[in-house]
């Protein structure tokens, strides 16, 4: 049997579930960063993860936006 060795990093967000995912911090919107698999907050300034098409809207598991971003 082979393995899928497609990279996890490929995955998509369902726009409809984007549409309703809001920052946990601040109840503001969202916007995805699909080269980061990333959801950002600019409210909050921050960047939850999405693994393997899962959003992790976790404010432990994210990570603060650098100046710029």
């Amino acid at each position: 049997m082979m393995q899928d060795t497609k990279s996890s990093t490929n995955h998509e967000i369902d726009r409809r579930l984007l549409e309703v995912l809001v920052c946990p911090l601040t109840r503001g919107p969202l916007v995805y960063n699909r080269a980061n698999q990333e959801l950002i907050s600019r409210q909050a300034r921050k960047a939850y993860p999405v693994r393997d098409g899962v959003p992790i809207m976790l404010a432990d598991e994210a990570r603060d936006l650098r100046e710029g971003e």
